[in-house]
């Protein structure tokens, strides 16, 4: 087992035994609670944790002090999907290979569910004393930028609305730096933060983690025409089925490979610029460009 298997397996196993105390610790009705841990526990790569606690790792600095806000960035995601797979958004039966959120505990649960773990996020960070209040406060500021109507929010209205039409490579750009690559981000520049970056660094950073993050949905887009359900653990096919402008249906597949290609290409050079271990994220860039689910 090679280095970056072994130390996303290590951190996925961390974040997934602290991640549901968050939620069994809260005074509230059970189906609620039930819900929000049906999602979850429903497991996933956990890239967006993975990522944060690799930036610690590549300062030198103790990942404990990043679990928090690695769960916190979870709760965030784990809402979005359960919010996307309603029937008003995309209207998904399946999810991580298990029945949606929706289908479950109903689709009134299930938009609760979303809204209790994206309120929660924000008050795990707010409540962590170990951090500095100026460090809490560009955490909560970045987040909520990263996850609100400027990032994912706004990602997933335009996303809306470009269904059903036909999209130019800008606007289809726009659409998965905003839906996709700012959460991601988040989790990296979160990562810079607790570690004490430079200023420098972070926006380096930023750069990177847009590369990353649009790798990332490209690859996605790939595996919803080449995956395999039984591994991805959702419809294949879905993004056609709702007609919607993909990089491989804008570019061709082959033109979709050579764009993640250039993205994941860029996103290792800016790691070349910066004086500290990168192996590890060099690792996680190429696992992003080829990863089968």
């Amino acid at each position: 087992m090679d280095s970056v298997t072994t130390f996303l397996q290590e951190r996925k196993a961390i974040i997934e035994s602290i991640l549901p105390t968050y939620i069994e610790r809260l005074q509230s009705p059970k189906n609620l609670k039930d819900s929000m841990l049906y999602s979850i526990n429903a497991g996933g790569k956990r890239l967006r944790p993975v990522l944060l606690l690799a930036i610690l790792n590549a300062y030198s600095k103790e990942e404990k002090t990043g679990y928090f806000v690695a769960c916190a960035i979870e709760m965030i995601h784990t809402y979005s999907l359960i919010h996307d797979d309603l029937p008003s958004m995309d209207n998904d039966d399946l999810r991580r290979g298990k029945p949606t959120n929706h289908k479950v505990f109903g689709e009134a649960m299930a938009v609760l569910a979303g809204d209790g773990l994206l309120t929660e996020s924000f008050r795990i960070i707010a409540e962590q004393e170990e951090i500095s209040p100026e460090k809490r406060l560009r955490l909560i500021s970045e987040l909520t930028k990263a996850a609100g109507v400027e990032g994912m929010v706004g990602g997933q209205v335009a996303d809306i609305e470009g269904e059903k039409k036909a999209l130019t490579l800008e606007e289809l750009e726009f659409i998965h730096e905003n839906k996709t690559a700012k959460l991601l981000g988040f989790s990296i520049i979160a990562g810079a933060i607790l570690a004490g970056a430079s200023e420098e660094d972070i926006e380096k950073w930023r750069v990177f983690s847009y590369h990353i993050g649009i790798a990332f949905q490209i690859r996605d887009d790939i595996l919803d025409i080449e995956g395999k359900e039984e591994v991805i653990g959702k419809p294949v096919g879905s993004d056609t089925g709702n007609e919607k402008t993909t990089y491989p249906t804008l570019l061709t597949m082959n033109g979709a490979k050579q764009k993640l290609e250039e993205h994941i290409t860029t996103a290792k050079e800016i790691l070349h610029t910066l004086t500290i271990n990168t192996k590890i994220l060099k690792s996680l860039c190429d696992m992003i460009a080829s990863r089968d689910h």
